[in-house]
Order: structure tokens, then sequence, then C-alpha cells
């Protein structure tokens, strides 16, 4: 699985980097994602998942690898 943020359409909710915390993070100034792992192994599905989901703005897009 490849995980994709696009930044621009982040609105600083902070779910993901609440759920999958080592997946993603927020930018100190404005709060937007900052992807940690593009990449996560199988044990991280299920969080990057559920991040995915409950994305507000659904900047968070998860390809097959």
């Amino acid at each position: 699985m490849k995980v994709e943020v696009d930044v621009h359409r982040c609105v600083a909710a902070g779910q993901c980097a609440m759920i999958a915390p080592d997946v993603f993070d927020q930018r100190d100034e404005d709060g937007v994602v900052v992807l940690l792992d593009e990449a996560p192994g199988e044990e991280q599905r299920d969080v990057v998942s559920e991040s995915a989901m409950a994305c507000p703005a659904a900047a968070i897009r998860l390809v097959p690898a």
C-alpha cells in the first residue's frame, strides 16, 4: 500500500495524526498534514484506512502497491 496526501485539500483537522501517528503528523505553523511514511507496512493498513475515511477534506488516498 502506498499513501498519498493532497496538502492543498487538507483543512488541518488532525484526525489522521491522531489515528495513525506513525504515518501522519501536522506542520507546526498551520496544522497541515505531513506524511511520515508513504509506504507503511501491512500492520498499519487498518489505521491508515481509518485515517483516510475520517479525513473531512478527503485529502488522503490509498494506492495499491
